[in-house]
């Protein structure tokens, strides 16, 4: 968790939901409530801390919570080091790598969050969500988020693995993208890092 678990707060709506309004809002009937609009819209949960949708994920699979804290100061110090990479190293991937890590930061500091009562929709709440989960396994139409692998890292190593290392890496070695480490018990992080990275890049890093 960044910060204390309560840095930001959202209320996220179901995907078949949200597809249920987006396809809602081209009737006519909506026309004057929709059309031409810039459109807020949220599930039916009252404001959500990242801590505790995690306590939910862990009730819902009936194990005690078990988290790690991570600043976010942690963004500031690998966007800084990758941004110097991108202008020793001029190159679009550089630069998209970099913009990526900024939106990592913005959606980790950032609330995505309904405030009035008409812009949540829908019925399925987030305990419900993760309870199906829990009880039918993972949605396959649903991407593996990065999120599992720096966690991963995190219980492997020191929150600053995140950031050091990365940068480290990076700086000492361009290729490092394209030559991802075989994975050694001694050494968790050769594997992690790369693959971190290389999500990155190819764009699969969803918040």
């Amino acid at each position: 968790l960044f910060g204390d678990g309560a840095v930001t707060q959202c209320n996220p709506i179901a995907e078949e939901e949200l597809a249920m309004y987006m396809c809602d809002s081209a009737l006519e009937e909506y026309r004057d409530e929709r059309w031409g609009k810039i459109l807020n819209v949220g599930g039916p949960d009252a404001p959500l801390s990242n801590k505790m949708l995690g306590e939910m994920m862990f009730k819902a699979i009936n194990k005690p919570s078990k988290f790690v804290y991570v600043p976010t100061q942690v963004f500031d110090i690998s966007i800084s080091m990758i941004e110097c990479i991108a202008k020793t190293w001029p190159s679009q991937k550089w630069e998209d790598v970099l913009e990526t890590s900024k939106i990592g930061k913005y959606y980790a500091v950032e609330d995505m969050l309904t405030i009035e009562e008409e812009e949540k929709f829908g019925k399925i709440t987030m305990m419900d969500h993760f309870e199906k989960i829990a009880n039918e396994g993972q949605d396959p139409f649903t991407p593996v988020r990065a999120t599992a692998v720096i966690s991963k890292t995190l219980e492997a190593l020191p929150a600053v693995s995140i950031s050091v290392p990365l940068g480290w890496g990076l700086l000492s070695n361009t290729n490092l993208l394209e030559n991802v480490m075989t994975t050694t018990s001694s050494n968790p992080l050769a594997a992690t890092v790369p693959m971190l990275v290389s999500s990155l890049t190819d764009n699969n890093f969803i918040s």
